[in-house]
């Protein structure tokens, strides 16, 4: 009975996804700065109470990264899957690599948010911030991986529409984060580009270094 039990809330879980997911990326991608406050509000309430009308924030991330990774799959590319090392081959292995490289996104501008509020870095104290940052960062994610595999498709045809897509990616998270650090920071437009730019150029190059050790790792790796 306890088997059957968790079984009847696991696929309620899974339907339910149905509804709630198209539902947060709506509201994340119309009212990104609502939905970023909305997730530090409901860390305050009890556990069984968080995220009701919503999914929580790292798994919106994590299935947002999970529809990517099934576009990218379906989308016909140059990039041969056979020169992937074996343990990539595995799409659960792929997913989780994938969480943990995009993760970086939401935790560099969680952490400049702390260190500009001079706030001591802990578990605690970066939950909230990275939680809000999940919420925006997954339909930039989501964007910037359809862009990267508009651009691989043969023939280079799609190489436009591709870089259009990452420029539209780039710029609606942009204005996103900058409006979000002007309102949580309270600073003006000037340090709001200036935080975001650096704290995008060191997600980037944390992102780069990450894929190619987590490659190298399983590139080496043996079972």
């Amino acid at each position: 009975m306890k088997l059957l039990k968790s079984l009847e809330e696991l696929l309620y879980e899974l339907v339910s996804w149905l509804v709630f997911y198209p539902i947060t990326i709506w509201r994340s991608v119309v009212r990104p700065l609502e939905m970023m406050r909305y997730a530090d509000i409901e860390l305050a309430d009890t556990a069984e109470d968080q995220y009701d009308d919503t999914l929580s924030p790292p798994l919106f991330l994590l299935i947002t990264l999970l529809i990517a990774q099934a576009l990218s799959t379906a989308i016909p590319s140059v990039y041969d899957p056979s020169t992937a090392p074996k343990a990539l081959s595995s799409g659960s292995n792929l997913l989780i690599a994938r969480g943990v490289i995009f993760s970086v996104f939401p935790l560099v501008m969680a952490v400049t948010i702390l260190r500009r509020k001079s706030m001591r870095l802990t578990r605690n104290s970066l939950r909230p911030p990275f939680f809000s940052q999940c919420y925006v960062v997954a339909p930039f994610v989501l964007l910037a991986g359809l862009a990267l595999d508009l651009m691989l498709i043969p023939g280079q045809k799609w190489i436009p529409a591709g870089l259009i897509t990452l420029l539209i990616a780039l710029a609606w998270y942009a204005q996103a984060e900058i409006r979000w650090f002007k309102r949580d920071l309270r600073i003006g437009t000037p340090l709001a580009v200036g935080l975001f730019v650096r704290a995008l150029g060191i997600a980037f190059v944390t992102t780069l270094a990450l894929a190619l050790l987590i490659g190298w790792s399983f590139q080496n790796w043996s079972p």
